[in-house]
């Protein structure tokens, strides 16, 4: 792949096409500098995988060039992947304060704390990484510091907005810095690269202010338990449900590991100050039910989460029911729609009543509407537009918005090397991409074996059969064969299965007996004969051969 000097390129690695799993890469010469790292959550073309990272192939193979991370802001999918990914690039990681106080507890976690270079920008700061002159800009978002980044290069400037919007009442934070985006605008700027989670709706953003006045309205006129769950990392609305409940005369009980590590990096950083200490999950019955509000983790539908184990009555602490209440002040996230619904479902069987932001005004979003997008493009003015992060639908509705405004749109899929200059802007070259897996602490790729294996057996079943052998390869006693989810031990398939494969390796020549592997793949053969074609499936078939 050819990487002319001097010149400045963009390639994203995740987050076109797609909503999550940002990884985005800048090239000035040879040095590279990489904004963003995070994880995204497998929908239902990928059940083997429950969270997915972008392949970082490409720039583990340059890390040498590579000058630093660069994280926006701290969501998941713009910072959750770092513990994983930093030990193949090794680089110093530049972070505001809130985000540098919730990656040092991922990687205290992983046992990487005391070996990330951590570089702490204020929020508006300036900062060189390499030969990249950055700008924090900051922005409004459902996480207390976002920034958008300015970057300088001798071939222009190129606004990288992150995730953002436009609220004059974000109540965390300060509101996106206009006039400061008008400044760059005025130097001229080459391209801007901004998000378009959101840019199909409408009419300007809806506030957070507007929301916590519903909140305080509903809020109030409950009876029973109250719970809410939304995004743990959204401070403002955690403090909006806190004041809520505190003007009810209720006292907030924090539910859900991810909340109570959420108050302490807002509360290191000087936010949620006007608000009481938080219960913990122990203490909730020992408060009168019309006295209790529950922020509880779990708005996606996650399977292992606390308001998933509440509404199937196994949580250890906390049980819901008749005349209870939760409210889901937060989206859902595309994949994760039967998730939630099942979830749902639970609850109202329990009698629980579910509210919605389809019922009530119980959450706005945090990225930018069509009309923030287009005063975005008034302020900063570029030449080139390159929309990301979203679905390819959000991507083209934002490139359509940028023609309307006479700026020119480029389209990118993930791996596009797209050069911004010298000359003519235009993608280049092709960069291999895709996802990885994180599995138990491991990263695994989407078409490998262990990944492939499982998906197989997710759909198809796995057979494991098992016999002893004596030295000269003669089979001792009857062997084993096992198919849980295919075929149960007793009926009359599993029998004729067993039988037909006991007689499949009698006959075996005596020529492949002596040798484990041979044997063994001969008796693969068998047993795969022996399920025949009755079962209409080809499941995932394995022998274990032990010689005594």
């Amino acid at each position: 792949m050819t990487e002319q000097n001097g010149d400045f390129a963009f390639l994203p690695l995740g987050g076109t096409g797609e909503i999550g799993m940002n990884l985005n890469l800048y090239r000035l010469g040879e040095t590279w500098l990489a904004i963003d790292c995070g994880i995204g959550f497998s929908g239902n073309d990928t059940p083997e995988a429950e969270i997915l990272v972008p392949d970082p192939t490409f720039i583990v193979e340059r890390r040498d060039q590579l000058a630093g991370l660069v994280i926006t802001h701290a969501h998941e999918d713009h910072i959750g992947a770092v513990a994983h990914v930093w030990p193949l690039l090794q680089c110093p990681v530049y972070v505001t304060p809130f985000a540098g106080s919730v990656l040092r507890r991922k990687l205290g976690e992983a046992r990487l704390l005391n070996e990330v270079p951590i570089h702490v920008i204020p929020c508006g700061g300036t900062f060189d990484v390499g030969p990249f002159n950055l700008e924090f800009i900051p922005v409004t978002h459902s996480v207390p510091e976002a920034q958008s980044v300015v970057l300088r290069t001798p071939h222009g400037i190129v606004v990288h907005t992150g995730d953002w919007k436009l609220d004059p009442e974000p109540l965390v934070g300060p509101p996106t810095d206009i006039k400061r985006l008008k400044e760059v605008g005025d130097e001229g700027v080459l391209a801007l690269v901004c998000d378009s989670t959101n840019v199909m709706k409408p009419g300007p953003s809806q506030s957070e202010g507007e929301v916590r006045r519903s909140l305080t309205e509903l809020i109030g006129n409950l009876k029973g338990r109250i719970a809410v769950t939304c995004f743990a990392s959204n401070v403002a609305r955690v403090e909006s449900i806190a004041m809520a409940a505190q003007a009810a005369g209720r006292t907030v009980v924090l539910v859900g590991r991810s909340l109570r590590n959420l108050d302490v990096s807002a509360r290191e950083c000087g936010y949620l100050s006007g608000v009481l200490p938080f219960l913990n999950e122990q203490d909730v019955n020992d408060l009168p039910d019309d006295q209790v509000v529950m922020i509880i983790t779990g708005s996606q539908g996650e399977p292992r989460s606390a308001l998933s184990r509440i509404s199937l009555d196994i949580h250890p602490n906390i049980s819901l029911g008749e005349g209870d209440t939760v409210i889901y002040s937060s989206r859902m996230i595309p994949g994760n729609e039967r998730a939630i619904m099942a979830v749902q479902d639970n609850l109202s069987r329990r009698g629980v009543r579910v509210i919605t932001d389809r019922e009530h005004f119980v959450h706005v979003s945090g990225h930018a509407t069509g009309d923030d997008v287009s005063t975005m493009y008034d302020l900063v003015r570029p030449q080139f537009a390159v929309p990301v992060h979203g679905e390819w639908r959000h991507l083209t509705a934002h490139a359509a918005l940028a023609q309307d405004k006479h700026i020119t749109p480029i389209l990118l899929e993930d791996g596009d090397i797209l050069r911004l200059a010298p000359g003519k802007a235009e993608v280049v070259d092709t960069a291999p991409s895709g996802r990885l897996a994180l599995d138990a602490g491991r990263l695994l790729p989407m078409n490998g074996g262990v990944l492939a294996a499982r998906r197989k057996m997710l759909f198809n079943g796995m057979v494991i059969a098992s016999f002893a052998v004596d030295d000269e390869g003669f089979v001792i006693g009857e062997p084993k064969v096992s198919a849980p989810g295919l075929l149960d031990p007793d009926d009359l398939e599993s029998v004729r299965v067993r039988e037909e494969f006991a007689n499949a390796i009698d006959v075996i020549p005596d020529e492949l007996r002596g040798d484990d592997q041979a044997f063994r793949d001969a008796a693969k053969t068998a047993l795969r004969r022996a399920l025949g074609r009755k079962l209409q499936k080809r499941p995932l078939v394995d022998v274990h051969v032990l010689r005594v």
